[in-house]
């Protein structure tokens, strides 16, 4: 079972990082003018925060696939249930106070990973 709630964690993190990755060039555009500079910026905080779930997602499933069970990876599940805690703060904190219904899901679905991976640590 602990396996399952690790994979599924897993998987929805690896969906929130596509859905980050995707959208980039509109998401910068909808800021409408920007120097060439402030644009960079946007995009490489938007593709940081893809690339941090895809890692996250990687490492969790690795973990599973070739060590489930053992305390290693409870506690890889762990680190990451705490990364994406505070990723899932950060987005509350900023993002989130936005109108944009994307932010306000962020913290939700990045929670609930971290609930299951937790979870799956200690079954």
């Amino acid at each position: 079972m602990a396996e399952v709630l690790a994979y599924v964690a897993a998987g929805l993190v690896l969906l929130w990082g596509v859905s980050h990755a995707i959208p980039t060039r509109g998401v910068v555009a909808g800021y409408g003018e920007l120097t060439a500079d402030n644009r960079r910026i946007l995009v490489q905080e938007w593709l940081a925060e893809a690339v941090t779930m895809f890692s996250l997602a990687t490492l969790v499933i690795v973990v599973t696939a070739v060590g489930a069970g053992t305390s290693a990876t409870e506690w890889a599940y762990r680190v990451v249930a705490g990364a994406l805690v505070v990723l899932a703060v950060l987005t509350a904190l900023t993002g989130a106070r936005t109108r944009i219904v994307w932010f306000k899901i962020c913290p939700v679905l990045l929670s609930a990973s971290a609930a299951l991976l937790l979870v799956a640590s200690v079954i």
